[in-house]
């Protein structure tokens, strides 16, 4: 089954500065949405209102075509990785594992170079890179029909951005992906949909031109 995230007429503000202006998105099962945009432009604010967890009065979302205010406490319907860490740091890794019960496959996690070396190791021991690999790991493995990822490759030593990329690309044959992040490299090599946010509205990306013309790609015949 497909399943369609749709967003429409979102705007948001800020005090007298408006952030988002009549934003539309849809995200399919299969989508592997790259989120561009420059700092500040609202990319974080949007998956936020798409999530459900910043309000704004403006806003139509909608998943399977039914509306929905608040998409996250519909079980199972969206994963958020959001730019901070949320693991208890007062816990071991096997022992965050286990507090996901049923929505992970707990041999397949430690059948990992890395997390079998860090199973026993409390979270507030890790190493950043360590943290957001463990809590990527954990929101694309769980039971959700679409995935947002805000700034996933943040801290990740190379090896593990190229493992991360095939476990998004994997995961994409069943879930809907949005993600965003500062080194766009990373997005523009893992995504196969486009979209830049600016001036409060979304545009879509489709040739390398456009790319060269936004800057997010260098112009070789310069």
């Amino acid at each position: 089954m497909q399943n369609i995230l749709e967003a429409d007429s979102i705007r948001k503000d800020f005090g007298d500065k408006q952030i988002l202006t009549d934003i539309y998105l849809k995200c399919r099962t299969g989508d592997i949405i790259g989120l561009l945009g420059r700092n500040g432009t609202g990319k974080s604010t949007l998956l936020k209102i798409l999530f459900g967890t910043l309000y704004t009065d403006h806003k139509h979302i909608s998943i399977n075509g039914i509306l929905s205010d608040h998409p996250y406490e519909q079980m199972g319907t969206i994963s958020f990785l959001n730019q901070g860490n949320f693991l208890p740091k007062h816990l071991t890794a096997k022992q965050i594992i286990q507090l996901f019960g049923s929505h992970l496959d707990k041999k397949e996690f430690f059948d990992d170079t890395l997390l079998s070396k860090i199973g026993d190791i409390k979270i507030k021991y890790l190493s950043g890179g360590e943290l957001r690999y463990l809590e990527i790991k954990i929101i694309l493995n769980t039971d959700s029909k679409f995935v947002f990822l805000d700034e996933p490759f943040n801290g990740l030593a190379p090896i593990h951005i190229d493992i991360v990329k095939e476990l998004i690309r994997e995961q994409s044959k069943t879930k809907g992906i949005i993600l965003t992040d500062h080194d766009y490299s990373n997005v523009l090599d893992v995504a196969n949909k486009y979209i830049i946010l600016i001036d409060g509205g979304l545009k879509v990306l489709k040739t390398r031109q456009e790319f060269i013309d936004w800057g997010y790609i260098p112009d070789k015949k310069q």
